[in-house]
């Protein structure tokens, strides 16, 4: 029994690891397009808030389909608790390290760290149909 809760934790925190670096790249991607479209028409009232917010929609949307997807691939089930919980973590640290540009790359690392130590810990709570 230790031994399947000790990989299920690994599991988790592999996943939520692997979910918070595609997350962040791409969240921060997004991002950019917004801010070179803002920019390429300087003078337009709200020139890249669409952009802006589709960003903001898909740097979220993508966390629990990466998490839920990471776990099935790996063969694990019952992940309601990290999916759950991992994008509301996800909108806390990831919007922080995303959308504050004062958060240099120590603080960066250490956020996602924590996400994946967060991840590996949701992923050890197995909910199962009885």
């Amino acid at each position: 029994m230790t031994k399947s809760r000790t990989t299920r934790w690994a599991k988790g925190t592999l996943v939520s690891a692997v979910a918070a670096v595609v997350c962040r790249a791409g969240w921060e991607r997004l991002r950019e397009w917004s801010s070179d479209v803002a920019a390429a028409d300087p003078g337009a009232m709200g020139a890249g808030w669409l952009e802006a917010m589709l960003a903001s929609v898909a740097g979220l949307v993508a966390m629990p389909v990466l998490l839920w997807v990471g776990m099935r691939l790996l063969g694990e089930r019952g992940n309601h608790l990290l999916v759950l919980a991992g994008v509301l973590a996800w909108w806390l640290i990831g919007g922080h390290v995303v959308e504050n540009a004062d958060v240099g790359a120590t603080a960066t690392a250490l956020l996602l760290t924590l996400f994946a130590l967060l991840g590996g810990a949701l992923s050890m709570a197995e909910l199962t149909d009885t």
